[in-house]
Protein backbone atom coordinates (compact mmCIF):
# COMPACT_ATOMS: atom_id res chain seq x y z
CA UNK A 1 0.00 0.00 0.00
CA UNK A 2 1.17 3.37 -0.80
CA UNK A 3 2.21 5.96 1.61
CA UNK A 4 0.55 9.10 1.29
CA UNK A 5 2.54 10.76 3.98
CA UNK A 6 3.90 14.55 3.13
CA UNK A 7 7.66 14.18 3.94
CA UNK A 8 8.80 16.74 6.86
CA UNK A 9 11.95 18.69 6.36
CA UNK A 10 13.88 20.60 8.82
CA UNK A 11 14.27 24.42 9.15
CA UNK A 12 17.10 25.64 6.33
CA UNK A 13 19.40 27.25 9.25
CA UNK A 14 19.79 23.00 10.09
CA UNK A 15 21.59 22.56 7.37
CA UNK A 16 23.63 25.75 7.21
CA UNK A 17 25.55 24.16 10.11
CA UNK A 18 26.92 20.75 11.14
CA UNK A 19 26.95 18.64 14.62
CA UNK A 20 29.60 20.14 16.63
CA UNK A 21 33.38 18.40 16.16
CA UNK A 22 33.58 17.26 19.54
CA UNK A 23 30.48 15.92 20.06
CA UNK A 24 30.59 13.70 16.86
CA UNK A 25 34.03 12.54 17.80
CA UNK A 26 33.42 11.97 21.26
CA UNK A 27 30.76 9.29 20.26
CA UNK A 28 34.02 7.88 18.08
CA UNK A 29 36.21 7.88 21.36
CA UNK A 30 33.34 6.52 23.26
CA UNK A 31 32.67 3.27 20.34
CA UNK A 32 36.49 3.08 21.13
CA UNK A 33 36.54 2.60 24.55
CA UNK A 34 33.66 0.09 24.53
CA UNK A 35 35.56 -2.04 22.32
CA UNK A 36 38.69 -1.96 25.21
CA UNK A 37 40.95 0.66 23.89
CA UNK A 38 42.50 2.75 26.67
CA UNK A 39 42.05 6.31 24.58
CA UNK A 40 43.52 9.09 26.14
CA UNK A 41 41.65 12.50 25.54
CA UNK A 42 44.09 15.32 25.21
CA UNK A 43 41.01 17.28 23.09
CA UNK A 44 38.26 19.06 25.02
CA UNK A 45 39.24 21.77 26.77
CA UNK A 46 36.89 20.97 30.03
CA UNK A 47 38.78 21.49 33.30
CA UNK A 48 39.17 17.94 35.19
CA UNK A 49 39.45 19.03 38.54
CA UNK A 50 36.93 20.48 41.04
CA UNK A 51 36.05 23.82 41.58
CA UNK A 52 36.93 25.17 45.33
CA UNK A 53 35.54 23.46 48.14
CA UNK A 54 34.11 26.48 49.74
CA UNK A 55 32.04 27.52 46.41
CA UNK A 56 30.47 23.27 46.71
CA UNK A 57 30.01 23.58 50.49
CA UNK A 58 27.91 26.92 49.25
CA UNK A 59 25.99 25.35 46.03
CA UNK A 60 24.94 22.45 48.76
CA UNK A 61 23.97 24.38 51.93
CA UNK A 62 21.88 26.77 49.26
CA UNK A 63 20.30 23.42 47.61
CA UNK A 64 19.14 22.03 50.85
CA UNK A 65 17.27 25.33 51.50
CA UNK A 66 13.30 25.31 50.94
CA UNK A 67 13.18 29.11 49.52
CA UNK A 68 16.22 28.19 46.77
CA UNK A 69 14.59 26.19 44.19
CA UNK A 70 11.95 28.56 42.19
CA UNK A 71 12.07 30.59 39.09
CA UNK A 72 14.86 33.27 39.21
CA UNK A 73 15.20 36.84 37.28
CA UNK A 74 16.35 36.64 33.74
CA UNK A 75 19.24 39.37 34.82
CA UNK A 76 20.45 37.29 37.68
CA UNK A 77 20.56 37.79 41.60
CA UNK A 78 21.29 41.30 42.73
CA UNK A 79 24.79 39.66 44.65
CA UNK A 80 26.09 37.71 41.71
CA UNK A 81 25.83 41.53 39.21
CA UNK A 82 27.56 42.73 42.19
CA UNK A 83 30.64 40.23 42.47
CA UNK A 84 31.26 40.64 39.09
CA UNK A 85 31.47 44.08 39.30
CA UNK A 86 34.64 43.32 42.31
CA UNK A 87 35.98 41.06 39.86
CA UNK A 88 36.09 43.09 37.09
CA UNK A 89 37.74 46.34 39.42
CA UNK A 90 39.97 43.87 41.17
CA UNK A 91 41.51 42.02 38.04
CA UNK A 92 41.09 44.38 35.23
CA UNK A 93 40.70 47.36 36.61
CA UNK A 94 37.32 47.97 34.84
CA UNK A 95 34.68 49.59 36.67
CA UNK A 96 31.50 48.31 35.73
CA UNK A 97 27.50 49.06 36.97
CA UNK A 98 26.82 46.24 38.18
CA UNK A 99 22.52 47.12 37.65
CA UNK A 100 23.05 48.21 34.10
CA UNK A 101 26.17 46.75 32.62
CA UNK A 102 26.33 43.52 33.42
CA UNK A 103 24.59 40.40 32.60
CA UNK A 104 25.34 36.96 33.72
CA UNK A 105 24.47 34.12 31.33
CA UNK A 106 24.00 30.52 31.23
CA UNK A 107 27.60 30.03 29.60
CA UNK A 108 29.14 32.07 27.34
CA UNK A 109 28.33 29.53 24.29
CA UNK A 110 24.54 30.68 25.06
CA UNK A 111 26.16 34.24 25.41
CA UNK A 112 27.29 34.29 21.54
CA UNK A 113 24.07 32.95 20.53
CA UNK A 114 22.05 35.72 22.65
CA UNK A 115 23.89 38.07 20.90
CA UNK A 116 23.88 37.42 17.33
CA UNK A 117 19.97 36.93 18.15
CA UNK A 118 20.21 40.94 19.09
CA UNK A 119 22.33 42.22 17.23
CA UNK A 120 22.06 40.45 13.53
CA UNK A 121 19.57 40.74 10.86
CA UNK A 122 19.20 38.01 8.27
CA UNK A 123 21.57 39.13 5.86
CA UNK A 124 23.88 40.59 7.71
CA UNK A 125 27.48 40.57 8.19
CA UNK A 126 29.52 38.95 10.73
CA UNK A 127 33.22 39.06 10.94
CA UNK A 128 34.53 35.50 12.41
CA UNK A 129 37.90 34.82 12.87
CA UNK A 130 39.76 31.88 10.83
CA UNK A 131 41.19 30.13 12.88
CA UNK A 132 38.26 30.80 16.08
CA UNK A 133 35.98 28.89 17.95
CA UNK A 134 33.53 27.43 15.59
CA UNK A 135 30.55 28.66 17.34
CA UNK A 136 30.92 31.92 16.34
CA UNK A 137 30.23 30.75 12.70
CA UNK A 138 27.46 27.96 13.35
CA UNK A 139 25.47 30.63 15.34
CA UNK A 140 26.03 33.28 12.94
CA UNK A 141 24.37 31.03 10.51
CA UNK A 142 21.89 30.11 12.61
CA UNK A 143 20.64 33.52 13.05
CA UNK A 144 21.21 33.43 9.24
CA UNK A 145 23.99 36.38 8.92
CA UNK A 146 26.45 36.80 6.03
CA UNK A 147 29.57 35.33 7.76
CA UNK A 148 32.79 37.18 6.40
CA UNK A 149 35.96 35.41 7.81
CA UNK A 150 38.98 37.42 8.66
CA UNK A 151 42.39 35.45 8.46
CA UNK A 152 44.56 34.63 11.34
CA UNK A 153 48.01 33.66 10.49
CA UNK A 154 51.48 32.86 11.90
CA UNK A 155 52.77 35.19 9.65
CA UNK A 156 51.01 38.36 11.59
CA UNK A 157 51.82 36.85 14.93
CA UNK A 158 47.78 35.32 14.61
CA UNK A 159 46.69 39.54 14.88
CA UNK A 160 44.15 40.24 12.60
CA UNK A 161 45.02 42.41 9.45
CA UNK A 162 43.98 45.67 9.65
CA UNK A 163 45.01 46.88 6.13
CA UNK A 164 42.93 43.60 4.90
CA UNK A 165 40.37 44.43 7.49
CA UNK A 166 39.27 48.10 5.47
CA UNK A 167 39.16 46.27 2.13
CA UNK A 168 36.02 44.14 3.61
CA UNK A 169 32.65 45.46 3.02
CA UNK A 170 32.14 47.23 5.81
CA UNK A 171 29.32 48.79 5.33
CA UNK A 172 27.63 45.35 5.34
CA UNK A 173 28.81 44.00 8.52
CA UNK A 174 27.72 44.76 11.95
CA UNK A 175 29.36 41.85 14.10
CA UNK A 176 33.15 41.17 14.75
CA UNK A 177 34.16 38.16 16.66
CA UNK A 178 37.58 38.21 18.69
CA UNK A 179 39.21 36.47 21.26
CA UNK A 180 42.56 36.79 23.10
CA UNK A 181 43.76 35.22 24.58
CA UNK A 182 43.05 33.52 21.35
CA UNK A 183 41.79 30.28 21.26
CA UNK A 184 43.24 27.66 19.71
CA UNK A 185 46.30 29.64 19.24
CA UNK A 186 46.97 30.63 22.34
CA UNK A 187 48.22 34.40 21.36
CA UNK A 188 48.03 36.46 24.28
CA UNK A 189 46.04 40.07 24.24
CA UNK A 190 47.78 43.36 24.16
CA UNK A 191 46.65 46.77 24.88
CA UNK A 192 47.53 48.21 21.13
CA UNK A 193 45.41 45.29 19.92
CA UNK A 194 42.49 46.24 22.20
CA UNK A 195 42.61 50.18 20.98
CA UNK A 196 42.75 49.42 17.20
CA UNK A 197 39.76 46.91 17.82
CA UNK A 198 37.85 49.94 19.90
CA UNK A 199 38.92 52.34 16.91
CA UNK A 200 38.39 49.79 13.91
CA UNK A 201 34.23 49.15 15.71
CA UNK A 202 33.95 52.70 16.41
CA UNK A 203 34.50 54.38 13.00
CA UNK A 204 32.43 51.70 11.08
CA UNK A 205 29.43 51.12 13.57
CA UNK A 206 30.51 47.49 13.89
CA UNK A 207 30.17 45.78 17.59
CA UNK A 208 33.16 44.23 18.64
CA UNK A 209 32.31 40.77 20.78
CA UNK A 210 35.00 39.67 22.45
CA UNK A 211 35.21 36.57 24.09
CA UNK A 212 37.73 36.31 27.20
CA UNK A 213 37.08 33.14 29.29
CA UNK A 214 41.35 32.07 28.92
CA UNK A 215 42.86 35.86 30.79
CA UNK A 216 43.63 33.70 34.10
CA UNK A 217 45.00 30.83 32.43
CA UNK A 218 48.78 30.81 32.47
CA UNK A 219 48.70 34.44 32.15
CA UNK A 220 50.13 36.86 35.12
CA UNK A 221 48.70 39.53 33.96
CA UNK A 222 44.59 39.24 33.06
CA UNK A 223 43.37 41.95 30.46
CA UNK A 224 39.90 43.38 29.19
CA UNK A 225 38.77 44.56 26.06
CA UNK A 226 36.85 47.48 28.56
CA UNK A 227 40.39 48.37 29.95
CA UNK A 228 40.62 50.90 26.53
CA UNK A 229 38.66 54.30 27.08
CA UNK A 230 35.15 53.80 25.50
CA UNK A 231 35.46 50.63 24.65
CA UNK A 232 31.45 49.91 26.25
CA UNK A 233 30.28 52.35 23.52
CA UNK A 234 30.73 49.62 20.54
CA UNK A 235 32.15 46.67 22.57
CA UNK A 236 30.54 43.90 24.31
CA UNK A 237 32.78 41.81 26.32
CA UNK A 238 32.07 37.82 27.75
CA UNK A 239 33.52 35.91 30.42
CA UNK A 240 33.28 32.68 32.02
CA UNK A 241 33.83 30.43 35.46
CA UNK A 242 34.66 27.73 33.25
CA UNK A 243 38.35 27.57 32.91
CA UNK A 244 39.16 30.20 35.84
CA UNK A 245 37.06 28.63 38.57
CA UNK A 246 36.88 24.66 37.63
CA UNK A 247 33.43 25.11 36.78
CA UNK A 248 32.49 24.24 33.00
CA UNK A 249 29.68 22.14 33.84
CA UNK A 250 28.45 24.80 35.95
CA UNK A 251 26.95 27.15 33.06
CA UNK A 252 27.82 30.43 34.65
CA UNK A 253 29.10 33.32 32.75
CA UNK A 254 28.38 36.92 32.05
CA UNK A 255 28.87 39.83 29.67
CA UNK A 256 29.44 43.30 29.96
CA UNK A 257 28.59 46.36 27.99
CA UNK A 258 26.65 49.64 27.73
CA UNK A 259 23.17 49.88 29.33
CA UNK A 260 21.48 50.00 25.93
CA UNK A 261 23.05 46.70 24.64
CA UNK A 262 22.18 45.08 27.58
CA UNK A 263 18.84 45.89 27.43
CA UNK A 264 18.64 44.68 24.11
CA UNK A 265 20.41 41.38 25.22
CA UNK A 266 17.93 41.10 28.19
CA UNK A 267 14.98 41.33 25.42
CA UNK A 268 16.10 38.24 23.67
CA UNK A 269 17.29 36.08 26.84
CA UNK A 270 13.84 36.56 28.80
CA UNK A 271 12.55 34.71 25.61
CA UNK A 272 15.26 31.82 25.96
CA UNK A 273 15.92 30.85 29.58
CA UNK A 274 14.40 31.07 32.75
CA UNK A 275 17.40 31.99 34.60
CA UNK A 276 19.63 30.46 36.13
CA UNK A 277 19.97 28.24 39.54
CA UNK A 278 19.77 30.16 42.56
CA UNK A 279 22.43 27.96 44.68
CA UNK A 280 24.59 28.05 41.55
CA UNK A 281 24.93 31.93 41.65
CA UNK A 282 25.41 32.03 45.57
CA UNK A 283 28.12 29.72 44.95
CA UNK A 284 29.72 31.62 41.71
CA UNK A 285 29.80 35.08 44.08
CA UNK A 286 31.81 32.86 46.51
CA UNK A 287 33.94 32.03 43.17
CA UNK A 288 34.09 35.45 42.25
CA UNK A 289 36.04 36.14 45.43
CA UNK A 290 38.79 33.81 45.59
CA UNK A 291 42.11 34.76 46.85
CA UNK A 292 45.02 35.78 44.42
CA UNK A 293 46.29 32.48 45.85
CA UNK A 294 43.38 29.96 44.41
CA UNK A 295 44.81 31.33 40.82
CA UNK A 296 48.52 30.71 41.98
CA UNK A 297 47.56 27.33 42.61
CA UNK A 298 45.64 26.90 39.41
CA UNK A 299 47.92 27.74 36.85
CA UNK A 300 51.25 26.06 39.10
CA UNK A 301 49.07 22.78 37.93
CA UNK A 302 48.99 24.32 34.10
CA UNK A 303 52.63 24.91 33.85
CA UNK A 304 53.05 22.03 35.16
CA UNK A 305 51.07 19.85 32.22
CA UNK A 306 51.77 22.31 29.80
CA UNK A 307 56.22 21.29 30.28
CA UNK A 308 54.61 17.06 28.91
CA UNK A 309 52.47 19.01 26.53
CA UNK A 310 55.60 20.47 25.11
CA UNK A 311 57.12 17.29 25.31
CA UNK A 312 54.56 15.77 23.34
CA UNK A 313 54.50 18.71 20.51
CA UNK A 314 58.58 18.14 20.21
CA UNK A 315 57.85 14.14 19.61
CA UNK A 316 55.55 15.00 17.36
CA UNK A 317 57.80 16.93 14.92
CA UNK A 318 55.89 20.31 15.44
CA UNK A 319 56.89 23.72 16.36
CA UNK A 320 55.09 25.88 18.79
CA UNK A 321 55.15 29.52 20.69
CA UNK A 322 56.27 29.07 24.08
CA UNK A 323 54.57 32.67 24.46
CA UNK A 324 51.05 31.09 24.40
CA UNK A 325 48.52 31.01 27.22
CA UNK A 326 45.57 29.47 28.10
CA UNK A 327 45.15 25.79 28.63
CA UNK A 328 45.82 24.53 25.15
CA UNK A 329 49.11 24.20 23.43
CA UNK A 330 49.17 25.06 19.44
CA UNK A 331 51.49 23.61 17.03
CA UNK A 332 52.30 22.98 13.76
CA UNK A 333 52.84 20.03 12.07
CA UNK A 334 55.76 18.44 10.10
CA UNK A 335 55.69 19.37 6.24
CA UNK A 336 56.04 15.65 5.92
CA UNK A 337 52.64 15.27 7.10
CA UNK A 338 49.48 15.17 4.48
CA UNK A 339 47.19 16.92 6.91
CA UNK A 340 46.08 17.38 10.84
CA UNK A 341 43.65 15.45 10.63
CA UNK A 342 45.20 12.70 9.07
CA UNK A 343 47.82 12.98 12.11
CA UNK A 344 45.14 13.14 14.87
CA UNK A 345 43.22 9.87 12.76
CA UNK A 346 46.54 7.70 13.30
CA UNK A 347 47.48 8.64 17.01
CA UNK A 348 43.55 7.99 17.71
CA UNK A 349 43.16 4.63 16.21
CA UNK A 350 46.81 3.59 16.69
CA UNK A 351 48.14 5.31 19.92
CA UNK A 352 45.17 5.97 21.81
CA UNK A 353 45.46 9.53 22.10
CA UNK A 354 42.67 11.97 21.19
CA UNK A 355 44.31 15.41 20.35
CA UNK A 356 42.43 18.41 18.03
CA UNK A 357 43.42 18.61 14.71
CA UNK A 358 43.44 22.25 13.38
CA UNK A 359 41.38 22.00 10.56
CA UNK A 360 37.92 22.33 12.51
CA UNK A 361 38.87 25.81 13.47
CA UNK A 362 39.06 27.03 10.35
CA UNK A 363 41.45 26.62 7.08
CA UNK A 364 44.49 28.06 8.50
CA UNK A 365 44.20 25.72 11.37
CA UNK A 366 45.02 22.85 8.73
CA UNK A 367 48.93 22.37 9.36
CA UNK A 368 48.32 22.85 12.82
CA UNK A 369 47.23 20.31 16.01
CA UNK A 370 46.09 21.27 19.44
CA UNK A 371 46.71 19.96 22.78
CA UNK A 372 44.64 20.73 26.05
CA UNK A 373 45.89 20.87 29.42
CA UNK A 374 42.87 19.31 30.70
CA UNK A 375 44.01 15.78 31.84
CA UNK A 376 46.18 14.98 34.44
CA UNK A 377 50.34 15.19 34.20
CA UNK A 378 50.16 11.38 34.77
CA UNK A 379 47.82 10.88 31.98
CA UNK A 380 50.20 13.75 29.86
CA UNK A 381 53.11 11.40 30.55
CA UNK A 382 51.28 8.10 29.45
CA UNK A 383 50.51 9.69 26.11
CA UNK A 384 54.07 11.47 25.79
CA UNK A 385 54.78 7.34 26.38
CA UNK A 386 52.31 5.90 23.72
CA UNK A 387 53.38 8.71 20.83
CA UNK A 388 57.41 7.82 21.48
CA UNK A 389 56.29 3.95 21.05
CA UNK A 390 54.40 4.31 18.70
CA UNK A 391 57.34 6.42 16.87
CA UNK A 392 59.63 4.17 17.74
CA UNK A 393 57.37 1.07 16.46
CA UNK A 394 56.88 2.58 13.05
CA UNK A 395 60.42 4.32 12.69
CA UNK A 396 58.83 7.85 12.41
CA UNK A 397 61.61 10.22 12.40
CA UNK A 398 60.39 13.97 13.18
CA UNK A 399 62.34 17.25 13.78
CA UNK A 400 60.86 20.23 14.35
CA UNK A 401 60.83 23.12 11.38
Amino acid sequence: MKSDTKTICPADRVNDIQEYYFSRRLKEVARLKMEGHDIISLGIGGPDRAPDEEVIDTLCEQARRADTHSYQLTIGMPELREAFARWYARHYGVTLDPATEIQPLIGSKEGILHISLAFLNPGDGVLVPDPGYPTYTSASRLVQAKVYKYDLTEEYGWMPDFDALERMPLDQIKLMWVNYPHMPTGTPANMALFERLVDFGRRHGIVIAHDNPYSFILNDRPMSLLQVPGAKDVAIEMNSLSKSHNMAGWRVAMLASNPQFIQWIVKVKSNVDSGQFRPVMMAAVKALDASDRWYRDLNEVYASRRGVAEEIMSELGCRFDPSQRGMFLWGRIPDNEISSESLADRLLYEADVFLTPGFIFGVNGERYIRISLCATEENLRRALERIRQYNKTNHVKTSMR
